[in-house]
């Protein structure tokens, strides 16, 4: 519970000026498995969801596990622009086979509720200069874009028929904390690299150190693909899994994705083939655009446009 004290604390002493996170077009975490440090906008719902073919076989221990998983995550902005509040929902179904013993294994592996806090962003009050004088100071690069924007994240994990998928034999806790460091880069060339750092089921005796690296880069208007790379390690297992993918986007809030994940290790060997979907309803959302600063008054004005209309806003 600690780790919920200390983000609602960050959030109130960070900055009162309100920017929008909203962007014009659907800003899914899919179909990678990071964390982007922007919310989805105040008052706008997000549902991000997909399935999962699962193929797992261990040299070892000489088991094999076949089946499928989906997940459904929905996010909410609200109170502030930079937060939003996320469930995120796991099930598992699969057959799972060890010697001549065979179980059919199914159930909701996990589900987490938590928050998500942008702490900061380095393009809020930033200006590039611009020289009239030169077009070459103009058009150096701009080593701004380094310094990435900085999101929090603290959530609470219920672990149902946690012993039904555990990867050991000792009682997991219903209850486990989760914490996230995010950061994220807008790089040249249409590029944007995310980087999670989290600590999983805090307390619990699957107690997990893991990160999550991924690179996107977009290709035109409507195509978009990734590369990943996840890693964690805990007491009873480590591994690092690799991904790519590719997102097209269908409309300004709709998008679909493929993804393929395999590991570097035979102890398990995993192989996941996805495919999903995101979803977004903006039609409550009040765009604040940007402040700008009120000569006469010295004080700082809120720019708006009108609301969205339509269930899908179009």
């Amino acid at each position: 519970m600690k780790l919920i004290q200390l983000f609602f604390v960050c959030l109130f002493i960070s900055s009162t000026n309100t920017f929008a996170q909203y962007t014009d077009d659907i800003n899914s975490n899919r179909p990678g498995n990071s964390m982007s440090a922007f919310s989805v906008g105040k008052t706008v719902l997000q549902v991000e969801s997909g399935l999962n073919y699962i193929n797992e076989n261990h040299s070892l221990l000489g088991y094999t596990a076949k089946g499928y998983s989906t997940d459904l995550t929905t996010r909410y902005g609200f109170f502030r622009e930079e937060l939003e509040a996320v469930l995120n929902i796991n099930y598992q179904n699969d057959c799972y086979n060890l010697d001549t013993i065979g179980i059919h294994r199914r159930g909701i592996k996990t589900t987490t509720f938590g928050f998500k806090y942008l702490v900061y962003d380095p393009l809020k009050n930033y200006e590039k200069k611009i020289d009239v004088k030169s077009w070459k100071a103009n058009h150096r690069y701009d080593w701004h874009s380094l310094i990435p924007s900085i999101g929090i994240y603290a959530g609470l994990n219920i672990n149902s028929n946690k012993e039904l998928f555990a990867r050991t034999n000792e009682a997991i806790g219903t209850f486990g904390p989760k914490a996230m460091l995010i950061t994220q880069n807008i790089l040249p060339r249409s590029c944007v690299l995310v980087t999670n750092v989290f600590m999983d089921q805090y307390k619990t005796s699957m107690q997990t150190l893991g990160y999550v690296v991924t690179l996107t880069k977009g290709f035109n208007d409507h195509w978009s693909g990734f590369i990943e790379n996840r890693g964690l390690k805990n007491e009873y297992y480590s591994d690092g899994i690799f991904t790519g993918g590719a997102a097209y986007l269908l409309s300004n809030n709709i998008q679909i994705d493929a993804s393929v994940s395999r590991n570097y290790k035979d102890t398990p060997k995993l192989l996941y083939i996805g495919l999903g979907a995101s979803w977004r309803f903006d039609g409550n959302y009040d765009e604040v655009l940007y402040r700008v600063p009120n000569k006469d008054k010295g004080k700082k004005e809120k720019v708006k446009t009108k609301k969205r209309k339509g269930l899908f806003g179009f």
